[in-house]
């Protein structure tokens, strides 16, 4: 059996999107997509996790600041306030069930907040000595490199200690949650990824493998590892 990943979606004038590219990394990967629209309902929310056997939280918008008790920041973007309340519960509920989660981008930003950590709401005011983080160059460009930490499910995917990935972001993680770990640094020290430090698997990364995973053997590798962990949960379903 095919295992069911479910994948949340942005609002854009009263239509809920996707870019295709996720849907057809988790294709690619095995996997079978299930799109997942708002709703905060907690019987709903519990209908959803025992569906899927894992999740990907896709990129989209700016998270609104007031979810880490700050106030908004000339820099901020547009915000999903709706989205950010769905994620943050469903987030919990996935981890509690042990189901695996991968998290791209604003996914990464918003897995960090459900699991009680914060968040850089603009680098470029809040941090004076970043590099580059949203390129000006095609999705598929690979503009900066990362260091990949030692003993971490990244540097298993990855096989080397150093790679280079695309970068459309001006919020990023700043304090990971509690039994959560980096694994993924910019030159700069922004936090690239992290992920969980126990036998579920979670991990967000800020860059988007969605539009390298036809190229690119690193992230075409991260959707198939979401895949074989939510193989593992279909049993339960």
């Amino acid at each position: 059996m095919k295992p069911v990943i479910g994948m949340t979606l942005s609002m854009n004038e009263n239509r809920l999107t996707l870019s295709r590219d996720n849907a057809d990394a988790v294709l690619t990967a095995g996997g079978i997509p299930f799109l997942l629209p708002y709703a905060t309902e907690t019987d709903v929310l519990d209908g959803m996790v025992q569906q899927i056997d894992g999740l990907l939280l896709t990129g989209g918008d700016d998270i609104d600041p007031s979810l880490f008790g700050e106030e908004p920041l000339p820099g901020l973007g547009e915000v999903e306030p709706e989205r950010d309340r769905m994620e943050i519960a469903l987030v919990r509920k996935m981890v509690h069930a042990g189901k695996p989660v991968l998290a791209i981008c604003r996914g990464c930003q918003i897995l960090c907040i459900a699991l009680g950590g914060d968040m850089y709401q603009d680098l470029y005011s809040q941090r004076k000595d970043s590099i580059q983080h949203v390129q000006r160059g095609p999705r598929g460009y690979l503009s900066h490199s990362v260091s990949i930490q030692e003993g971490t499910w990244l540097s298993q995917i990855a096989g080397e200690d150093r790679i280079r990935v695309n970068s459309y972001h001006h919020q990023a993680v700043r304090r990971l949650p509690e039994g959560y770990i980096p694994s993924a640094i910019a030159p700069d020290g922004v936090i690239e990824a992290f992920e969980g430090d126990g036998p579920t698997w979670v991990m967000g990364v800020q860059w988007h493998p969605e539009n390298l995973f036809r190229t690119d053997r690193v992230s075409r590798r991260l959707f198939h590892t979401l895949v074989d962990h939510a193989r593992n949960k279909t049993t339960a379903r």
